[in-house]
């Protein structure tokens, strides 16, 4: 796909998970080994795209320094800043100058996709489309703005949150514009794709097109969906080309060491430098580099920051332990705890269990 191009959207505050662990933007997050962007890009690249224009408004010289000029990845990267937020819309919008094909894949650089981008692009080129929406049906659409569609593929309306949704379609933010509806959208101020650009094509008589699918897809906006969407990818439920290891239980990194008897699954990433000990059990967590878990304790679907310990016999499940912090051992911490960088929990300081 010469023929196009793509533009991400990327760097806003973003998760939660951002000030307890790393103080990078949260497509920049070690997620199952590399950068969160880098899983996109990749296949961005594995599509056919060669070039790809991120736009950002926050630390945009994080993702420049890290990905340079894209020539590692296979790709040509534009960076181009934001002097102040523009959302979806007006983002977009602040790109367009940069772009040189007729049309253009967008993407919120915040989800983890795994539709085949080619049939997404051959629907918006089938039909003849202004814009095309990638759609994906979810299980419990009442979360969601919902997107129903015709029997030909093209888009009805654009619906807020209800607790009767008509249609389990939701917007996974992926679309396909042409470039002329790009340069259209008001310049220099903030703009709703959602909100405003899509309703007001649909009243214009454009034609905005759904591509339908079942395609694995996750909104990566909070800590548990971050920890999920790692191990999704740790398994290879979700695609990716940049997946620095062979797909399985465990992806273990460089100078990790995992004592004898340690059980290490579930789609966990065991950063650099990673210390294991005998009888832990961990499953479906993010170890971050230089992170201890002690002998005999427990990480469940949890986020262990880098230089953090989780002490022996300690149970950690449903948690963000922030960089450097200390969980002292039989400690137990349970339902979304957050223990902030530097925090030294002393040794049975903190339990959620009943005494028996």
């Amino acid at each position: 796909m010469q023929d196009v191009e793509a533009v991400v959207l990327v760097g806003g505050k973003g998760t939660r998970l951002r000030p307890l662990t790393l103080s990078a933007p949260k497509p920049m997050l070690p997620t199952a080994g590399v950068p969160f962007l880098a899983h996109l890009l990749s296949r961005i690249r594995a599509a056919g795209v060669g070039r790809v224009v991120l736009g950002t408004s926050y630390l945009a010289e994080t993702f420049s320094a890290h990905f340079g000029d894209g020539a590692a990845l296979g790709l040509e990267i534009e960076y181009v800043v934001e002097n102040h937020p523009l959302g979806t819309g007006g983002g977009i919008r602040n790109v367009a100058k940069y772009l040189t094909t007729d049309n253009v894949l967008v993407f919120n650089g915040d989800v983890l996709c795994g539709t085949d981008l080619g049939a997404v692009v051959d629907t918006h080129r089938r039909t003849d489309a202004d814009v095309t929406l990638h759609l994906v049906r979810v299980q419990d659409p009442r979360a969601y703005g919902c997107v129903p569609t015709d029997e030909s593929g093209s888009v009805l309306e654009f619906l807020e949150k209800t607790e009767d949704p008509p249609t389990d379609q939701i917007n996974a933010g992926c679309y396909v514009f042409r470039r002329s509806v790009i340069e259209s959208i008001p310049e220099g101020r903030p703009v709703s794709v959602e909100r405003e650009t899509f309703p007001e094509l649909l009243l214009a008589g454009a034609q905005v097109s759904g591509h339908v699918d079942n395609a694995y897809w996750r909104d990566m906006g909070t800590p548990a969906d971050l920890i999920h969407g790692s191990a999704d990818l740790v398994r290879g439920v979700a695609p990716s080309a940049a997946l620095p290891g062979p797909t399985g239980e465990s992806l273990v990194l460089e100078g990790a060491e995992i004592a004898d008897g340690a059980l290490v699954f579930g789609g966990t990433t065991v950063g650099r430098g990673v210390r294991i000990g005998a009888g832990a059990r961990v499953e479906g967590a993010m170890l971050f580099d230089g992170a201890v878990v002690g002998e005999g304790a427990v990480v469940e679907h949890s986020v262990i920051g880098a230089g953090a310990r989780v002490e022996e016999g300690a149970l950690v499940n449903d948690t963000v332990v922030g960089d450097r912090a200390v969980v002292g051992a039989y400690c137990e911490l349970r339902r979304g705890m957050r223990v902030w960088p530097d925090v030294v929990l002393p040794p049975h300081g903190l339990r959620f269990s009943p005494d028996v």
